[in-house]
């Protein structure tokens, strides 16, 4: 059984299939079409919607893209769409906004992008233009140019006025506090069912119980065997309402981090202790995406073009697997085996992903190579951390994603660097160690021949940076 809330309305389900995505619900079963479908993956923003979410008995608005969202995580939540904004036959202030300040053309993508800009409202104090331009670019528009809708996003968050939800505000609190799960759920029809576990001693039991189910967390990668392969999935665990999951502990020497923390919650101390790994996070996909995606699914899917890894890798990252009451602590590098294969075994998962502390190092870069600055996929991405000592190199950590069928070391030029004077020559020979570690492939993103230049144009970038900070153009490298 699912309980939530429809804007105001509590809504319970008990016989869904769980492979009904939030978008269709909406559009098939409740018959509200005005969210959209423009991609179903999660590129476009059409299908925007917002979710509230208790968070220490306070309400967390955030963006989601409801194409890629399963029904079963709305859970002991609150979901708003752009029906619900308009309240007494007034349009709600974002809506204006965007009518005053002619942002909408065709109309195909308004929707998506009130959404967004009421989040926008909702969490901000006053217009930012760069949290504005991060909380829109996930919505793409191909009608207006983006001027009048940041118009519309500065003057909707200029002059916020009260709406329908500041004022049941206290009332959706209450609500929201009497539908929370207090066991596990589950939610089945079609012959497909759907698991809610709350700790996770009881996700180990369920996933013994059902070895073949499908680990469920922020889904932007998982449902699009569903949208995009049309493809049933039989069984699904939801670890997202898993406590343990969900908590991000700081320790002298290490950060620990539960596999479902959302991307957007890594942030905040991945960028404090290493700012690169910040700028990372920025062009992870989307606002949306980062909301729902977690740091243990991009690890876990293990795609040779997850941003995460690389930079995980040249940390000297470790992640915690969980199997019934067993759990063993593997290095990164170590995870990884072949084209999205990993050491895994039958019934095991991610409990959390452990990355050092810097403790004063400042060492640490990250690039990322793509064709778009925001909301895209690497051709490449590149970390490097090197240790310099009397102008010698004394450790070097150094790894790629999108350059071998998994994410990897480059040990052969990690050993042309160790041990060797931090200057030009040692730094050629390295990049031509490059060759030993990568034989790329060319797809559409780059060719193998623009792959292998890139990789050693990076490390290029990397040396000035350290040897003339500031003289370096300190965003991740973009293309």
């Amino acid at each position: 059984m699912i309980r939530f809330l429809l804007n105001q309305e509590l809504r319970v389900e008990r016989d869904l299939d769980p492979n009904v995505t939030v978008l269709n619900y909406l559009r098939e079963h409740l018959g509200k079409s005005g969210t959209k479908e423009g991609c179903a993956s999660g590129d476009c923003g059409a299908c925007t919607v917002v979710v509230g979410e208790l968070v220490d008995d306070r309400i967390r608005y955030r963006t989601l893209n409801s194409c890629l969202t399963f029904f079963s995580t709305l859970n002991g939540k609150q979901l708003i769409t752009v029906e619900d904004l308009k309240y007494n036959g007034q349009l709600h202030s974002v809506q204006q906004a965007m009518v005053d300040c002619h942002g909408s053309q065709c109309g195909f993508c308004t929707p998506g992008f009130v959404m967004s800009m009421f989040a926008l409202q909702k969490n901000g104090k006053g217009y930012d233009r760069a949290a504005t331009e991060e909380a829109l670019a996930g919505n793409l528009c191909r009608c207006t140019g983006y001027r009048p809708i940041i118009e519309a996003a500065e003057k909707s968050c200029n002059a916020p006025m009260q709406d329908q939800f500041d004022r049941q505000y206290e009332a959706t609190v209450a609500q929201l506090r009497a539908i929370q799960p207090d066991s596990t759920c589950e939610l089945s029809a079609a012959d497909n069912r759907s698991f809610s576990p709350l700790t996770v001693a009881d996700l180990a039991d369920l996933y013994c119980s059902h070895p073949d189910a499908r680990l469920l967390a922020g889904g932007t990668d998982l449902a699009l065997e569903v949208t995009q392969m049309q493809r049933r999935l039989p069984v699904m665990i939801y670890v997202g309402n898993v406590r343990e999951l969900k908590t991000v502990e700081i320790f002298d020497d290490r950060i620990e981090i539960g596999a479902a923390v959302p991307l957007t919650d890594c942030y905040e101390v991945l960028a404090r202790e290493y700012p690169d790994f910040g700028e990372l996070l920025h062009r992870f996909a989307s606002l949306q995406i980062r909301n729902q995606g977690t740091l243990g699914g991009n690890i876990g899917n293990a795609s040779p073009i997850g941003d995460s890894p690389p930079a995980l890798l040249a940390l000297g990252a470790q992640i915690v697997l969980r199997k019934g009451n067993s759990t063993r602590t593997v290095a990164l590098e170590d995870y990884f085996v072949d084209y999205r294969v990993t050491v895994q075994q039958e019934s095991e998962f991610i409990e959390k992903i452990i990355v050092p502390r810097a403790q004063g190092r400042d060492s640490f870069r990250v690039y990322k190579i793509s064709k778009r600055l925001d909301d895209d996929i690497s051709a490449v991405c590149g970390a490097f951390d090197l240790q310099i000592e009397d102008g010698r190199v004394s450790d070097a950590r150094i790894a790629f994603g999108g350059m071998a069928a998994i994410p990897k070391r480059a040990r052969h030029c990690e050993q042309a660097l160790r041990g060797q004077a931090w200057n030009d020559e040692t730094l050629e020979a390295a990049i031509e160690a490059l060759a030993q570690d990568f034989t790329p492939i060319s797809d559409f993103r780059a060719s193998k021949e623009y792959r292998l230049l890139i990789a050693g144009n990076l490390l290029r970038k990397y040396k000035m940076e350290l040897s003339a900070p500031e003289q370096a153009i300190r965003v991740t490298a973009h293309v």
